[in-house]
């Protein structure tokens, strides 16, 4: 098994490197941080059979650091490697900022600069990544990206300026960045393309103003019960960095029950492109149901206790018994035009997940009552 180093591993990305790398036992991880000292930091470089090197400083409270950070520090990297004698993979994260002429588009241009010569001088195999903004969990507000701070505003109700809502930015993602870099760093000689910028792709094109939209979204939906269109994969990781930015005493909440001499019920999920997940618990002897829908179809999934499923077609006197328990973990499907009842046969409470394919409408809701048992 390969050994990898990871110098800024307890940043953003790096935290996600070092944990794919180690949980997904593709390699053993070397980690360097800030709090490492150079001499265990060089001990680490020189066993290396790649470097992800992803320290570095973007918002310093001194220019200079970027000197520092981004310049002096790669020199640290590469003068180790040299000195090992031995020519593992070298890949780097940059900027797309880097052609600016800016401090910090300067240093990320010289640090690029540093691992090319190092590739030509040794022959060992450099991957250069240019980075727009990245987003994902582990993110800092403030500091990583726009995003951060947007996700950890919004989840706690905080004051925060958009100055140009049309500003367009490019995004990826960071756990589709540390895969990237993971492949890039593990293939024998595949990040030998010198003076090539390698590309993490999906790369997304989004406003700010279309980020913030969907970040309040997503505050309102989580109190609605509702989810958002996951078939975009943008939206998808979007509310996955969001939610991580929940403060911890408020990661849980009750749902609403409905109640009555059968048990109780709760509405658990909605959403337009998959209808709705609720669950209820009912009492020993207790039938739910007696009814049909036109057009919405069901899934029933008793989690707890004994209950039989009983269903005929509305124009037939044919019913169909389906005995089924908890622990058995079986779905049974409910199709359109027939009515059905679901009945606790067990000495206990029964707990039942239910599928609808719609979100319950009150103004129509397709439910017309018709018992099971009494056939025309």
């Amino acid at each position: 098994m390969k050994h990898v180093v990871v110098t800024g591993a307890a940043g953003f990305i790096g935290r996600h490197v070092a944990a794919l790398l180690e949980f997904g036992e593709l390699a053993t991880v070397g980690r360097i941080t800030l709090e490492t000292p150079l001499g265990a930091a060089e001990s680490e470089l020189a066993r290396a059979d790649a470097v992800i090197h992803l320290a570095g400083v973007n918002r310093p409270t001194d220019e200079r650091e970027f000197v520092t950070g981004n310049v002096d520090f790669t020199h640290t990297v590469v003068d180790a490697l040299e000195r090992a004698g031995h020519r593992p993979t070298l890949v780097i994260s940059s900027s797309s900022r880097a052609d600016e002429d800016t401090p910090y588009g300067r240093s990320k241009l010289e640090a690029e600069r540093i691992v090319a010569d190092y590739g030509a001088r040794t022959g060992a195999p450099v991957a250069v990544f240019r980075l727009p903004n990245v987003f994902g969990k582990w993110s800092q507000p403030h500091y990583n990206s726009a995003v951060a701070t947007f996700c950890h505003s919004v989840a706690r109700g905080l004051p925060f300026e958009v100055h140009d809502p049309a500003r367009a930015i490019s995004l990826v993602y960071g756990e589709d960045v540390a895969r990237t870099m993971i492949t890039a760093a593990l293939a024998d000689g595949a990040g030998r393309r010198m003076g090539a910028h390698h590309v993490v792709e999906p790369r997304y094109e989004r406003t700010l103003g279309e980020i913030v939209t969907l970040l309040e979204q997503f505050k309102a939906l989580r109190t609605e019960l509702r989810l958002p269109d996951f078939s975009d994969s943008f939206v998808q990781k979007l509310y996955t960095t969001y939610v991580s930015f929940i403060p911890t005493d408020e990661m849980s909440y009750a749902l609403h029950q409905y109640t009555d001499e059968r048990g109780a019920l709760a509405e658990l999920l909605k959403s337009p492109w998959f209808g709705q997940v609720f669950v209820s618990r009912t009492r020993p002897g207790i039938t739910r149901g007696n009814h049909f829908h036109h057009t919405k179809t069901e899934k029933f999934v008793v989690v707890e206790g004994d209950a039989v499923i009983r269903m005929r077609g509305i124009d037939s006197v044919e019913v169909v018994e389906i005995p089924v328990r908890g622990s058995d973990f079986r779905v049974v499907d409910i199709p359109p035009g027939y009515t059905h009842s679901i009945t606790n046969v067990g000495a206990g409470e029964m707990v039942t997940l239910f599928w609808s394919s719609e979100i319950f409408d009150r103004e129509r809701p397709d439910t017309y009552m018709l018992p099971v048992q009494d056939a025309p």
